[in-house]
């Protein structure tokens, strides 16, 4: 086109003429970025024998406008995502993506829309001059038509809804400052109340995050510092400021949430620089398939077993960013990470190190090493085998993963062995290093951390071109507010738990359900929506040793159902919220697809336990019947104990 286009449509082969992505300048520089790193001739060569399909921005990732549309509102929506090409369409979504059914038009990009915005009528100073005779002043003629413009948008209804949830949210926000700077007697005898009721518009607000168009992390945010307000002014015998027991149980809580925060943000910085040196190739090079069922398989187990000798967030991390390279479409992309998030909080409940729950009750001596790997094993694979089962039914063979960004299997060079197997050994070694010295895990993680920064340090000593691939630019692509919403999160659930409510809870399904088994799965469902940690901690609490010993069922059963029965919900387990950060995965979403399956494996997993414990201890007839008759009889009072 001798420089006259700077943008093409691909299109499939197959004489069908379906659009499969936009290749843009953009995706040429990532092209030529991709195969400047490469580490040999031939890796670089097979770049340009690869088909433009693998390069290309996926169909579901463009952005299109339909041709009905303004140009204004091409510029916005060029503005709002950064692009420079938009996709014309007949029709298309709400959040301006292709339909299955669109018929593609064209492309034009921010020239043409631009050129289109300057003949438009509407702004031509001879249009608005013949429509306000009276304003002779060109500047008052404008202001009148962007007036009489807002009007028409105000009396879209979809702008109206909008309006009302903005005013609401305002009065709601004025009538709770109001509330507290009052000083209000209510509010000082029904503080468990205002707790409760905080903690329920915080969740309403983060699950609804994609309606209320606010940033779930604003409202993590917001929520615990409404709860730590109302737990240190008003709650029990305080005076209306905090005192010096709540003030050390809020250095005791962000203590134990920045441990988790450290990790966190250790623990994907060594990601990232493992894989800014490629060292997955380690892993990638393995998995050679093209079908869809099969990667879901293979990467469910491959996350299973390595969830049990790391911990379950470290591995979500890894995988998620491995997915990013094996599964090119966006859709298919999430549902592979919420198996992701089964497969690791299943796999993490049979080791003592590999989920947090796990680990709290190991330290305390609830359980003990051989027990827990050998009576959690099948039950944790029965939950995982299950769920699977049960989602891989909507993953459709299609031939995407011809689009993977992986490319041909080739030796990984020496510089990416060398950090691919030191980052690997720094995940290791956190379990043995916390183990043998008794201090934190995210003291281990950062110190792994720091071995990593001084080891590329060392590889790209004096390599201006070596930048990118060092600690400093790893740390620049993490994702901040997914980490500060983990903070928010966390310290929410910490002041009902320092508050009693959630000791409180857990003693009143100690006095309404029939058997501590049928407890155990319930602590599990409710972990789903509350943090396992302190649901954990409280049933500790409830429960002495000398009355349940060690490797006793009840607390095998407790490490099984609130390990897998966060899995049930996004926001249920330290996994699920790692995703909702990592590929920003709604709430609504894994609840519509995701859920249902979790929950056919974290029944599965607690009857393949029941029967399993049965058989070794007490006979089949002797322990699973009474459980069977006791459950029936509870389940008529179920919906008055909810």
């Amino acid at each position: 086109a001798e420089g006259g286009v700077d943008v093409a449509l691909v299109c499939d082969d197959d004489g069908g003429g379906d659009v499969l992505g936009i290749f843009t300048e953009t995706d040429y520089i990532k092209f030529s970025t991709r195969r400047a790193a490469s580490q040999t001739e031939e890796e670089s060569a097979s770049f340009i024998v690869s088909p433009v399909s693998r390069f290309v921005t996926p169909a579901d990732q463009i952005v299109a406008i339909a041709m009905s549309d303004t140009a204004n509102k091409a510029i916005a929506a060029m503005q709002d995502i950064s692009v420079r090409h938009l996709v014309l369409a007949d029709k298309v979504s709400a959040d301006n993506k292709l339909l299955p059914d669109s018929k593609v038009r064209g492309v034009i990009n921010m020239q043409d829309v631009m050129s289109l915005v300057q003949q438009d009528e509407r702004l031509s100073l001879v249009s608005l001059s013949q429509k306000y005779p009276g304003l002779g002043n060109p500047m008052d003629q404008m202001k009148e038509q962007l007036r009489s413009d807002a009007n028409a948008l105000a009396r879209n209804p979809e702008t109206a809804k909008k309006d009302v949830i903005r005013i609401g949210t305002g009065v709601l926000a004025l009538a709770t400052v109001g509330l507290f700077l009052s000083q209000s007697q209510w509010l000082h005898e029904h503080a468990d109340l205002a707790m409760i009721a905080t903690f329920v518009l915080g969740y309403v607000g983060i699950i609804f995050e994609e309606v209320f168009e606010f940033n779930k992390a604003a409202i993590a945010m917001l929520m615990n510092t409404a709860l730590w307000t109302i737990y240190a002014d008003y709650y029990g015998s305080s005076a209306g400021t905090a005192s010096e027991t709540v003030l050390e149980q809020l250095k005791e809580q962000l203590s134990e949430v920045s441990d988790i925060c450290f990790f966190l943000l250790a623990a994907s910085t060594i990601v990232e620089v493992v894989d800014a040196h490629q060292g997955f190739k380690v892993v990638t090079n393995l998995i050679t398939t093209k079908s869809k069922k099969t990667l879901f398989w293979t990467i469910g187990f491959l996350t299973f077993f390595l969830s049990a000798i790391l911990n379950n967030l470290t591995v979500t991390i890894v995988m998620v960013s491995l997915l990013r390279k094996l599964v090119p479409r966006e859709d298919d992309r999430r549902l592979f990470g919420a198996m992701v998030v089964v497969a690791a909080n299943a796999g993490g409940v049979w080791t003592p190190i590999g989920d947090v729950t796990t680990t709290m009750l190991w330290i305390n001596n609830q359980l003990s090493t051989i027990p827990t790997v050998t009576e959690l094993f099948l039950p944790s694979v029965v939950c995982l085998v299950g769920s699977l089962a049960f989602l891989v039914n909507q993953v459709e063979e299609d031939g995407s993963l011809e689009a993977s960004s992986l490319p041909e299997p080739s030796e990984l060079a020496p510089r990416g062995q060398y950090v691919f197997w030191s980052g690997i050994a720094s995940l290791l070694a956190v379990p043995i290093f916390s183990e043998l010295t008794g201090l934190p895990p995210y003291v281990a993680m950062l110190t792994g951390l720091g071995a990593m920064w001084t080891l590329t340090d060392i590889i790209h000593m004096g390599e201006k071109e070596g930048e990118g691939l060092r600690v400093p630019a790893a740390l620049s692509k993490l994702d901040t507010s997914g980490i500060l919403f983990f903070l928010g999160i966390l310290m929410s659930i910490g002041v009902l738990d320092k508050s009693g409510l959630l000791k409180d809870l857990a003693i009143f399904l100690n006095e309404n359900l029939p058997s501590q088994d049928i407890i155990a799965t319930v602590i599990g469902i409710a972990s789903a929506l509350i943090d396992n940690v302190p649901l954990v901690a409280a049933t500790m609490g409830m429960y002495d040793l000398a009355d349940y010993g060690t490797d006793d069922k009840l607390w095998q059963l407790i490490a099984l159902c609130a390990g897998t029965g966060g899995s049930i919900l996004i926001i249920g387990s330290a996994s699920g919220v790692a995703l909702m950060g990592l590929e920003k995965i709604d709430f609504l979403w894994y609840a519509k697809n995701v859920s249902i399956g979790a929950a056919v494996g974290y029944f599965a997993g607690i009857a393949a336990y029941l029967a399993q414990n049965a058989l070794l201890h007490g006979g089949l007839m002797g322990g699973i019947v009474p459980q069977a008759v006791a459950a029936v009889d509870f389940v008529p009072t179920l919906p008055g104990v909810m």
